[in-house]
């Protein structure tokens, strides 16, 4: 685009030869615009009609000029903005003094190459165009006010940065012209867009999306914008469905492929940074095809624009959210505007375009002839100045969203406050060399530059007003939501505001009741590529897709996350595990074996019994010890083992309490040294069986070992061993009680942890020993007379002993928690009642149901049957 706009610039300026004289002039392009001459000359450029098209360049003649089609009320007001400030400050005692402005107004037409124009007719007050020449005599160009878009301001603001020249736009928003070392002298009283990224990010996260597709003009004012915009969206993990540029040509190929998008993208909000006029095509394709449902948000460029409000655009655009500079208060404009007449101001040159327009008729054209005119005034096509305006019921009349009108405003303004400041300055006590002033009707543009940079009043709002470095004015948007009330046009009502001056978290204020939404929506519609995850979930970000889109993965069992949208979850502390669903934590159930369960009340009866019963045996055996059966198998040892099951069966009850370090040692102890204890009893009872059977030969040297000696000796030395490996087990690596909490989910079992891995295994590893032998000695022992045999029933027991151990390990292993400590206690019960039941149930029975069996005629006979047997 800036490229076409040079080369027609500079096509106007190549000398043109005549075939008959040739001469030294530039070729002229017959300019002209709206004058008014004064003290001092204020220039503007406003493209009060559109263009229509770029005639094709012919290099055999001179290049036509381009034409420009309708005319744009907006812009025409904007114009009239101009002229009724610098009015207001002429007649201004006390602002210029003594001092007229006068004017030099150009249409640009929405093209640069009339903006370059114009601006070079402005700087040389000529319609030929001289480049370093002026020609307007003793009144000097202060600033030129325009233009409106930025890429028709970039070429104007390159052109006159040279010349130090001021320019003041009043729309063009682009962030590019805050550039200083491209743009010397440019300055504007509209909100630089690149603070528009950050508002409409704010926006964005007020209403919580985070999916939203992006239209982006094709041009420095799209492009840049945009691109800031999404590096806004990205610090704040908002994603782009999509992005798409409008060409500022017309393309039908292009147009259909944002309409595609648009239609099958899932995202609910689009931001359109685009101007009004390049935008409207695709509005209209999208308008066509009934996309609806779709929240629009506008930037200042066409947040309140005219062209919009339309009944084609009410049901795509209703509900849009756009950013408008803010509204200003222009006092007695309506009626100012009501007062223009083409035969009032005739040195307008567009009121009679606008008068056209605005009632639709034609004025006569003088050379018409009088049958023609009668013919136009029978059928009302032709204008008679009668018409008036006050009739009209059109926006240009409407002052309640005076925005960019009173950026134009604000602009003359800025300029004459400048000049009043040069025009007071005291002499010698200037800015300027030697302190010296410059002259109202002769100064440089770069010594007004210094006083604008200076500028600082208030304006009719009551806002100050003045630039920052960048020539950016103070920032802020208005935020309006466009209603749709029953008249069945677009009502732009202000919802909110956004200050950029603000400490983040109240620079954006939007009452939310106040917002119509599109398809009847009471509250802001979701954007969203995927849903939230909620409390006990985590996101997991789907390969090859935005942030945005993500599925949802549950915590793990030991994790929790208590907010939405987690992207990952947290591990309760140690004593804590998640609830159910997961969003917090809260207190383990502490676990282990106690009387106030079943399981433990159980096995503490189970204990009790198998006590009670060794107790039982115990006195029968006590009441009859003078009777063959008990004396005939050492009854001494028989007591001791009898007492030793009764600790067996009552050690198991230290295991049902709660662990603790002493409980943890005297439980592993009491188990390794009572069960030792009984072990040994079976295994001297086994050998004292040997012996005595041994000792009945004659000349047998073993007599002299029968006794209570070497039973009670054996019994002994064989528990010191094992209560040398448990002492030497509390001194080294001592049993203590601890916390388990990770291995059931849920639960913190108490339990007792063995200490000393060595130690421990070494005293069941004596255990084991000590019930190997005994059940060898046992087995070989089996065949011996029936009279002082136990040692069937010791070897039963012991396989009894072994199958219970045995099995117990992997019931151990497969267990956890208080289980466990039941399995351990299951097992000592069940070999403590397989040796009570095996070494004494047969001997109670003859005590107690076959006392003729319990003779010692009956024993004698029967050992005598048996050794005729071995015979």
């Amino acid at each position: 685009m800036m490229l076409v706009a040079l080369t027609y610039f500079l096509i106007f300026l190549i000398p043109v030869y005549n075939s008959s004289e040739i001469n030294c002039q530039l070729s002229s392009i017959n300019l002209t615009g709206y004058i008014k001459q004064g003290d001092v000359l204020i220039g503007g450029m406003f493209p009060v009609h559109n263009f229509q098209i770029y005639p094709p360049i012919l290099f055999t003649e001179v290049p036509r000029v381009q034409f420009c089609s309708t005319l744009q009320f907006n812009m025409f007001q904007y114009m009239q903005a101009m002229v009724f400030a610098l009015e207001e400050i002429n007649q201004n005692a006390s602002l210029l003094p003594n001092v007229t402005l006068g004017f030099w107004i150009y249409d640009s037409c929405d093209s640069q190459t009339r903006s370059l124009q114009g601006t070079m007719w402005q700087l040389t007050r000529h319609k030929t165009p001289i480049p370093n020449y002026t020609c307007r005599g003793t009144s000097p160009l202060a600033v030129v006010i325009g233009d409106s878009k930025s890429f028709m301001s970039i070429p104007m603001a390159q052109l006159l940065g040279v010349y130090k020249h001021a320019q003041i736009s009043y729309a063009s928003s682009v962030a590019a012209l805050s550039d200083k070392s491209q743009f010397p002298s440019f300055f504007r009283t509209t909100v630089s867009s690149e603070y528009l990224p950050l508002a409409i990010t704010r926006l964005i996260t007020f209403f919580g999306w985070t999916w939203i597709g992006i239209l982006a003009e094709d041009s420095d004012y799209g492009l840049i914008g945009s691109q800031m915009l999404k590096e806004e969206l990205m610090k704040v993990e908002i994603c782009v469905a999509f992005y798409e540029t409008v060409s500022p040509y017309y393309s039908q190929e292009k147009i259909q492929r944002i309409v595609e998008v648009v239609k099958k993208t899932t995202a609910r909000v689009i931001m359109a940074f685009s101007t009004a006029s390049n935008l409207y095509p695709v509005m209209l394709a999208i308008a066509k095809s009934d996309i609806s449902g779709k929240i629009w948000i506008a930037t200042e460029s066409w947040a309140s624009h005219a062209i919009f409000n339309k009944k084609e655009f009410l049901n795509t655009l209703k509900g849009t959210i756009g950013f408008a500079v803010p509204a200003g208060n222009i006092p007695k404009f309506k009626e100012y505007l009501y007062d223009l007449h083409p035969l009032k101001t005739t040195a307008d040159i567009f009121v009679q375009s606008f008068w056209e327009e605005a009632f639709g008729c034609r004025w006569p054209d003088p050379n018409i002839d009088q049958v023609s005119l009668q013919e136009g005034s029978r059928t009302g096509n032709l204008c008679t100045g009668k018409e008036d305006l006050r009739t009209l019921d059109i926006q240009f009349f409407d002052m309640t969203n005076l925005r960019r009108v009173y950026n134009v405003y604000n602009a003359v303004y800025v300029v004459a406050h400048a000049l009043h400041a040069l025009y007071s300055c005291e002499p010698g006590k200037g800015p300027f060399i030697n302190s010296s002033c410059a002259d109202i009707k002769h100064f440089k543009p770069r010594q007004l530059l210094h006083y604008i940079w200076k500028v600082r009043f208030q304006n009719t709002v009551g806002q100050e007003m003045f630039f920052d470095r960048n020539g950016n004015p103070p920032t802020s948007f208005d935020i309006l939501n466009w209603h749709l009330p029953s008249s069945g046009s677009f009502v732009y009502v202000n919802i909110g505001h956004y200050d950029f001056g603000v400490s983040m978290g109240q620079d954006i204020t939007i009452n939310t009741s106040a917002i119509m939404w599109s398809e009847g929506h009471v509250q802001a519609p979701i954007s969203v590529c995927s849903n939230s995850c909620g409390p006990g979930y985590r996101k997991t970000i789907l390969e090859g897709q935005p942030v945005c889109c993500f599925d949802c993965i549950p915590c793990s069992e030991a994790e929790f996350s208590n907010h939405t949208d987690a992207t990952e979850c947290i591990k309760c502390p140690d004593d804590q595990w998640p609830t159910k669903r997961r969003d917090g934590c809260q207190k383990k159930f502490i676990e282990f074996l106690s009387y106030r369960e079943p399981l433990g009340i159980a096995l503490a009866v189970i204990s009790i019994l198998g006590s009670l019963f060794s107790v039982s045996i115990l006195i029968i055996f006590i009441g009859n010890c003078h009777t063959p059966v008990v004396k005939a198998n050492n009854r001494e040892l028989s007591y001791l083992l009898l007492l030793a099951l009764v600790l067996c069966f009552g050690c198991s009850l230290v295991f049902i309490v709660r662990p603790t370090t002493p409980t943890c040692m005297v439980r592993q102890i009491a188990f390794g040294i009572v069960f030792v204890i009984c072990i040994s009893c079976l295994l001297a009872k086994t050998i004292m069986v040997i012996i005595a059977f041994r000792a009945t030969k004659p000349n047998s040297n073993l007599r002299s070992w029968l006794g209570s000696r070497l039973p009670n000796t054996m019994m002994f030395s064989c528990s010191m061993v094992q209560v040398f490996i448990c002492v030497t087990w509390l001194i080294m690596g001592p049993p203590f009680s601890q916390m388990n909490m990770k291995s059931q989910m849920g639960k913190i079992i108490i339990e007792c942890n063995v200490g000393s891995l060595t130690l421990f295994w070494c005293m069941l590893g004596y255990l084991g020993l000590l019930a190997t032998v005994s059940f060898i000695v046992a087995f070989l022992a089996r065949k011996l007379p029936d009279s002082f045999n136990e040692a069937k029933f010791i070897t039963f027991s012991m396989l009894i002993f072994a199958a219970v151990w045995l099995s117990f390990i992997p019931a151990y292993l497969s267990t956890t928690g208080k289980y466990t400590v039941a399995v351990e206690i299951f097992a000592i019960l069940s070999s403590s009642a397989g040796l009570l039941a095996c070494i004494f149930f047969p001997k109670c029975y003859i005590i107690l149901m076959r006392p003729e069996m319990n003779t010692k005629e009956f024993i004698m006979g029967k050992t005598t049957g048996n050794l005729q047997k071995i015979k």
